[in-house]
């Protein structure tokens, strides 16, 4: 009886051990496997899994440098996907931010002013969710004109037909500014026939001789502006300086710029014209240390952005904070801190 009686002990041991064993051996795998748990886990430093870019119209420089920028992040920061994204201009781009639909984006530097201090097209409208991350580039009033129109001031436009730029984008909200210092109105006074197209239709409209004249506001060397300057029909206005001086004080956001002969095909001198900081924008409610490594990002690959426009050579550290007009993000703060930009 007692040896029955370890015998059965043992056997109970025996269980229990092997029991033991086969627990330690098949632990459950959690809920979407542990692969799917990393995937989902933030990448480091609280980065978006999905960076979007917010440039203008397809085929103008924003939308051009918006895809460079987002193939670099793609290239060089881990578990980001960043992509582009096409809109009318700056208003919209504003918006987007404003409202957390886009991380980052582009636009003028005094339509920016405006919407985070609710005058002009953002009255009553106030934005408080944007901060500026750095100066990119000048983008240069280049009124083009047929050569056949007999144009030699914008305000011979009245009573012709001009392509003022997209419908809620910025060209088309310099356009008004330009309209005005001459007194011109073709919201309400129709003075002259407004076209509301995008840059590639508006050169569109000159080739087919549709319209007089085109606002292609971009950065010098735009692909379409040498497009239609090599054929010999256009040439570039001049600005008067006292309407250039009266747009400044409409906003400090304008200033002279001159685009040097032979900068196109087919213009054998000067053109006095005026430009406006373009600058790279973001959230306020971005973490600082995603905007801090975008921005160092991209200074320290300045070269390969360039590759996709040569307008980049104008973002630089000494011209980092040229034409601001919105507070800084801390995220650039710290990288400008950090390179001797900001004291």
């Amino acid at each position: 009886m007692l040896k029955r009686s370890k015998l059965l002990a043992l056997m109970v041991i025996g269980i229990l051990l092997l029991t033991s064993v086969i627990g330690c051996s098949s632990t459950p795998a959690p809920a979407g496997g542990e692969k799917q748990q990393a995937e989902e886990k933030p990448a480091e430093g609280g980065k978006p899994r999905l960076i979007q870019i917010c440039g203008a119209t397809s085929g103008g420089t924003y939308f051009l440098l918006s895809n460079a920028i987002a193939q670099l992040l793609n290239d060089k920061l881990p578990n980001v996907n960043a992509s582009a994204q096409s809109t009318a201009g700056t208003p919209v781009i504003l918006r987007l931010l404003e409202k957390g639909e886009a991380e980052f984006g582009f636009g003028q530097a005094g339509v920016a002013a405006d919407a985070v201090n609710g005058r002009g097209n953002f009255e009553g409208q106030k934005l408080t969710n944007i901060r500026g991350v750095t100066y990119m580039y000048p983008n240069v009033m280049q009124i083009v004109v047929r050569k056949d129109a007999n144009i030699k001031s914008f305000k011979d436009f009245k009573g012709k037909v001009f392509c003022v730029g997209a419908t809620g984008s910025a060209t088309e909200l310099n356009s008004r500014d330009l309209a005005e210092v001459f007194g011109l109105d073709y919201l309400n006074r129709k003075d002259f026939k407004p076209e509301f197209t995008s840059e590639a239709q508006s050169a569109d409209l000159l080739k087919n001789k549709q319209a007089h004249g085109a606002n292609l506001i971009a950065a010098i060397g735009s692909a379409v502006m040498m497009d239609l300057m090599s054929t010999g029909d256009y040439e570039i206005l001049n600005i008067e300086p006292e309407a250039i001086e009266k747009l400044r004080e409409k906003s400090k956001a304008y200033f002279p710029y001159t685009i040097p002969a032979n900068t196109y095909p087919n213009q054998p001198e000067d053109v006095h014209t005026y430009a406006v900081a373009n600058w790279f924008f973001t959230r306020a409610d971005l973490p600082e240390d995603l905007v801090y490594t975008v921005v160092k990002t991209m200074y320290e690959n300045r070269e390969t952005l360039m590759k996709a426009h040569k307008i980049i050579a104008n973002m630089t550290p000494e011209n980092a904070l040229n034409g601001q007009t919105v507070e800084l993000h801390p995220g650039a703060e710290k990288y400008f801190k950090e390179i001797g930009v900001i004291k």
